[in-house]
């Protein structure tokens, strides 16, 4: 699902039109990334948290010539589902 069938499918549930539904969706997601940003965790109740996480500089492979290369450290946004979630799927 994409964020057009997204708002799609929760205007159609809310009876709103797709503009209202895209502003409010857009908003939700610009106060999360907001969050991810400041290194706060968002947790959504039944659905699960996001956070950010480090990876360690390590060391790898060029899959096109087998070389080694350095892979410096970075962030990254981690989701761990909640329990219901998981048990849904």
């Amino acid at each position: 699902m994409n964020k057009t069938e997204l708002v799609l499918q929760v205007a159609e549930r809310l009876d709103l039109t797709k503009s209202e539904v895209e502003e409010v969706v857009d908003a939700v997601f610009a106060v999360a990334r907001d969050a991810l940003v400041k290194g706060e965790e968002v947790k959504v109740t039944g659905f699960g948290n996001f956070r950010v996480k480090e990876r360690a500089a390590r060391d790898g492979t060029n899959p096109a010539d087998g070389s080694r290369i350095h892979i410096p450290a970075s962030k990254t946004v981690a989701f761990k589902p909640a329990k219901n979630l998981k048990e849904s799927v």
